[in-house]
């Protein structure tokens, strides 16, 4: 019973079933957002399945002027947006041919149908506007031991949309418990060249999700001993540094992240971090950070303070920090935790000053403006990297001095 849950009696998702349940129709949550009220962890999205046909559901809406959206409409499925809150609406349905993602449905009322046709028992649970919870496939024992598995046939299942292979393994090391049940594991196997078939967007998706999961290098592990993740990845796991960042992570009091854990199991260097881009058609933003993890990352083993900071400020703290991680989490079992979690804070406590000579003091210096003034501007930068940025007058009048003279004589200006 979720009799008790504050979302069913107030709110937007209240006033959705109130607007559904009347005239002869039924409406309940469905899905993720039961699953999660009875593990009393957050939601998520709540998603509403209904007897009324989708034009109907479109009628109330705007009768009651409330926003809705054809999402799915030939699926059934409409969104309605109240407060700024998405919630989806699907008709009652029974699939009548399956086509991977794509089915030919008929509509129905029948609510335990419904349930045995979506993926996994504890996403197959209902709950009314009153707090009764409907269990039609066994998803309550399953929540209660902590068991993730597919409705009917895992095989079919699987073959209806083979991104249930990521789901079962995400949703397993989201809330599952001990090793992923054998039959599902096994078929999850025997459906792996269906990954093939996928859209890169909606394998990355999942991917990304798994990695910020609690049993994410559980999860990791299994797929890799039954020959996916090398499906999905397109080259081989490192899961030594994948373990490794977790701990890193988990050692350091940071939050999962889902690049920075990718960034360890699949990237080792530059190219590794390309091909994945590629593969999984990451946004540029999180190809860069896996980029930026790959370049290099031996070379700050070893390194002290002085030789840091010079690394964060060509960085940026996000790059310095993804590839500092990168680094600890291949430095081995024997690293230096101490000194690592030193380095590692170094943008929480120092801030990079800006090079404070400017092109007009060298231009004062009889430097014409050109290419020979920017390399002068970058040998002087350099320079003041090596003096650990130093800010006095003096420091500064010696190095543009100095930094001129040298280019002078090896330009023969």
């Amino acid at each position: 019973m979720l009799s008790n849950a504050p979302w069913l009696r107030t709110g937007p998702a209240a006033r959705v079933l109130a607007l559904l349940n009347t005239d002869g129709e039924e409406a309940r949550v469905i899905g993720g957002a039961v699953r999660n009220a009875l593990l009393g962890v957050p939601l998520g999205d709540v998603d509403i399945a209904t007897t009324a046909l989708p034009e109907e559901v479109v009628r109330r809406a705007q009768a009651a002027r409330i926003k809705s959206v054809p999402t799915g409409i030939e699926h059934g499925t409409v969104t309605l947006v109240l407060d700024g809150t998405p919630f989806e609406i699907t008709t009652l349905r029974e699939d009548v041919e399956t086509f991977g993602r794509k089915a030919k449905v008929a509509f129905g009322r029948d609510w335990q149908r419904d349930a045995e046709r979506r993926d996994f028992t504890i996403n197959g649970l209902s709950v009314t506007a009153d707090g009764v919870v409907h269990d039609h496939v066994g998803g309550l024992a399953d929540i209660a031991a902590r068991r993730v598995r597919f409705i009917g046939d895992p095989d079919r299942r699987i073959a209806e949309d083979y991104l249930r292979i990521m789901r079962f393994f995400r949703i397993h090391a989201a809330y599952g418990h001990g090793e992923p049940p054998r039959d599902a594991y096994l078929a999850c196997i025997r459906g792996r060249d269906g990954l093939e078939t996928l859209s890169a967007e909606r394998v990355r998706m999942e991917l990304l999700k798994l990695m910020v999961t609690p049993g994410a290098l559980c999860a990791a592990t299994a797929m890799a001993d039954g020959g996916l993740l090398l499906r999905v990845l397109g080259g081989v796991p490192y899961l030594g540094p994948f373990s490794a960042m977790i701990r890193a992570e988990q050692s350091l009091g940071l939050s999962p992240d889902a690049v920075r854990r990718l960034g360890a199991l699949a990237v080792a260097v530059t190219e590794d971090a390309r091909r994945l881009s590629q593969r999984l058609r990451l946004s540029n933003a999180e190809t860069k950070r896996l980029d930026s993890m790959g370049h290099r990352w031996w070379r700050l083993a070893g390194m002290d303070e002085t030789i840091a900071r010079r690394r964060l400020y060509r960085l940026g703290a996000p790059r310095y920090h993804d590839r500092m991680m990168q680094a600890f989490a291949r430095a081995g079992r024997d690293a230096d935790f101490a000194k690592w979690q030193h380095l590692i804070g170094l943008p929480q406590r120092w801030q990079p000053p800006t090079f404070p000579l400017k092109a007009a003091d060298f231009i004062a210096r009889g430097v014409a403006q050109g290419p020979a003034l920017g390399h002068v501007v970058a040998l002087a930068e350099d320079a003041w990297l090596a003096s650990d940025f130093a800010l006095d007058p003096t420091t500064l009048n010696a190095i543009a001095d100095q930094t001129v003279a040298r280019y002078a004589r090896d330009h023969l200006l």
